[in-house]
């Protein structure tokens, strides 16, 4: 694996870097290596997939996942290229990618509303993002037949998060299922698969720039929406104050509104039950959140279970649970 003493010759050998520069690590939440090198000539970013995730329960993932993310990095460019960083370079061998590093003026999304800096106008840029990313792949051929083998999906997703949910509540088995079958079946378009704030930074606008995409997959959109909801949630859940409630709930309601109003595809109706089911997972999955107090997941799971058992459940209903 690269460290800060290797991605210097690493770069000189793939013609990406000529004399020294400055090496930075950077934060690469639990699954990649991930270093800043630059110099007067480069500003880079480089990310190396690790063979086993960084999380208290055991949790391998395909290398693999290296060259998908660059395949779908540049599919994504090219639809938004403001918000997405341009490919450098892709090493298959060594499971790595090289790109252009954001701007340094650029803060997480996750860090800046856990810390109550919250713009409901990212809810809304990102949902005309996301809903251009459908648009465009849902009409393409070629960009479905590219990520239509799911494996790594089965791997990073529906296994540590639906699958690991089922095992520990039998009572919820049939709607899991049911759930399980909609987001591995129905293919439409192509699906980020890891549309988290942790993979959003925030430039000094409030416009995002989007990371992150070796679980793209050809898959159901339904997906993504739910899996950016469920955080939102979760951090409606967490917070005791009351105006970031509610600016927390503005910024969902602007991303799902500006999503429907500009996809050229249907919103699923079970939307509620995978936000809920995802949410439940940052609580009882593999990779739980690491803000949530006791009580605060024990009222998750509360408003979650309740919601998955009920098949009527709104996306209004369900966020003005958690907002109370």
């Amino acid at each position: 694996m690269l460290d800060q003493g290797s991605v210097i010759p690493y770069l000189r050998q793939r013609g990406l870097l000529t004399g020294d520069a400055t090496v930075e690590t950077l934060t690469g939440g639990v699954s990649c290596v991930v270093l800043a090198v630059s110099n007067s000539k480069i500003d880079l970013v480089v990310k190396q997939a690790l063979p086993e995730l960084k999380t208290k329960a055991k949790w391998v993932a395909d290398q693999r996942r290296a060259i998908v993310e660059a395949n779908a990095m540049q599919v994504y460019h090219a639809i938004t290229p403001d918000s997405v960083p341009e490919l450098i370079d892709c090493d298959a061998d060594e499971f790595t990618l090289t790109m252009s590093h954001l701007p340094r003026s650029c803060t997480n999304w996750k860090t800046d509303m856990l810390e109550g800096r919250i713009h409901p106008e990212m809810g809304r840029e990102l949902g005309l993002i996301l809903a251009k990313w459908h648009n465009a792949a849902a009409l393409s051929v070629e960009i479905k037949a590219e990520f239509m083998e799911d494996s790594l999906f089965e791997q990073l997703r529906v296994a540590p998060f639906y699958r690991a949910v089922a095992a520990v509540n039998p009572q919820l088995n049939q709607v899991i299922n049911a759930l399980i079958t909609e987001i591995t079946k129905v293919k439409i378009t192509l699906v980020h698969g890891d549309f988290s704030p942790k993979n959003i930074m925030a430039t000094t606008d409030n416009r995002p720039i989007v990371l992150d995409f070796e679980v793209a997959h050809t898959g159901n959109p339904v997906f993504d929406l739910a899996f950016l909801l469920a955080h939102l949630f979760c951090k409606i859940i967490r917070t005791q104050n009351i105006s970031e409630k509610a600016l927390l709930l503005a910024t969902a309601s602007q991303f799902l509104s500006a999503y429907k109003a500009n996809t050229q595809l249907p919103v699923a109706e079970s939307l509620p039950r995978h936000i809920a089911l995802i949410a439940l997972a940052r609580v009882e999955g593999v990779s739980p959140v690491n803000y949530l107090d006791q009580p605060a997941q024990q009222r998750l799971i509360a408003i979650t279970k309740a919601a998955l058992l009920d098949s009527g459940m709104s996306f209004e209903m369900l966020f003005e649970s958690a907002n109370r």
